[in-house]
């Protein structure tokens, strides 16, 4: 069964060719608007929305290109349903549900989240459930069970600011260029985190809460740079970026460890820490993932860089699954911005 994965839920349009029956990537193919709203400090949804339109179909015959294939050689469609901008969801979903009346293929809605964490099965030597799945972008901070496929249960959001979102806001305050997450990355390398004493919030919570909060990190950075005065250069504006990075990073370990402790109370043998999203590509983040993965004695796993962030295949894989369930969306189909996993 060849599947055919469409995601456009924010600032990337990606479609992807997946062999659910030999369980390969054939081809994937992305466009980033990154150097658009680049200029905007952040994403802007209507020009999000515009450029998918002119960008989406492009996309896709240049999947299929590379997959050596063409759309009559397609079993079955996927399409981000939610949670994303309505706008930029509408333009994947409409597409999909034309080419499934025009071709008469089956088409089943997939959440993007469930795309993360599916998105490790890309890998040869993908884990079996059950699994602690951390999602870590710029729209979502999540940490999930993934107790079989298709079978989720949330431990925790975050409450307000997505650590990926942070990182931006943090980064326009700081003047780096956007997407701030890797140029503060890079700043950190050479900072000293201790420099600065940022809070963690919500260190005080019960033992099985899970949620994540970064506005208030965001905040007390802004008042670091108004009582020092301005945006610090050189070593001090390192020492800066790797004080908020540490702090994320403390936040993220904290729920980690807390859930990895609570999650092999309920099975007995968790195969992996799964991590995924595009934040789960920063440097700092890995090296904890890696660490808190070795004290409990299981292993980290994560997609390359190229498939942690927004893409096609982890649509078309969390499909395929679906739709080999026998699973099959109706002609109603319709965007949800908000859909939780």
């Amino acid at each position: 069964m060849l599947v055919l994965g469409i995601e456009t839920s924010c600032d990337e349009t990606g479609v992807a060719v997946y062999d659910g029956t030999a369980g390969g990537l054939l081809a994937h193919a992305v466009h980033s608007q990154v150097a658009m709203h680049e200029a905007y400090g952040g994403v802007v949804p209507e020009l999000a929305s515009r450029d998918h339109l002119q960008r989406a179909l492009p996309v896709l015959d240049e999947a299929l290109r590379r997959a050596g294939c063409t759309l009559g050689d397609v079993d079955g469609l996927s399409v981000t349903r939610g949670p994303g901008l309505v706008g930029a969801l509408l333009v994947g979903v409409q597409i999909a549900k034309s080419l499934s009346a025009a071709l008469r293929l089956p088409l089943v809605g997939v959440n993007h989240l469930e795309g993360h964490l599916l998105a490790v099965l890309l890998e040869e030597s993908a884990p079996a459930p059950p699994w602690l799945g951390l999602v870590v972008s710029g729209g979502h901070t999540s940490l999930y069970e993934v107790r079989a496929l298709g079978r989720y249960r949330a431990l925790g959001h975050t409450l307000d600011d997505a650590a990926g979102e942070a990182f931006d806001k943090v980064a326009k305050l700081l003047g780096l260029p956007y997407p701030g997450g890797a140029q503060i990355d890079r700043l950190a390398r050479g900072g000293d985190p201790r420099a600065v004493d940022f809070p963690r919030a919500l260190a005080k919570r019960p033992r099985d809460e899970f949620d994540f909060s970064f506005s208030g990190l965001k905040t007390a950075l802004l008042q670091h740079l108004r009582q020092r005065g301005g945006v610090p250069q050189g070593q001090e504006l390192s020492d800066l970026c790797a004080s908020f990075q540490e702090a994320v990073v403390d936040v993220i370990a904290d729920r980690l460890r807390a859930g990895l402790r609570l999650f092999r109370e309920r099975f007995d043998n968790p195969t992996a820490l799964v991590a995924a999203g595009g934040v789960a590509a920063n440097e700092a983040i890995r090296k904890v993932l890696h660490r808190i993965a070795f004290e409990v004695g299981t292993v980290l796993v994560a997609p390359p860089a190229e498939l942690c962030t927004d893409n096609g295949a982890m649509i078309a894989v969390a499909g395929a699954h679906r739709l080999a369930r026998g699973e099959r969306a109706s002609a109603d189909l319709a965007a949800d911005p908000g859909w939780r996993l």
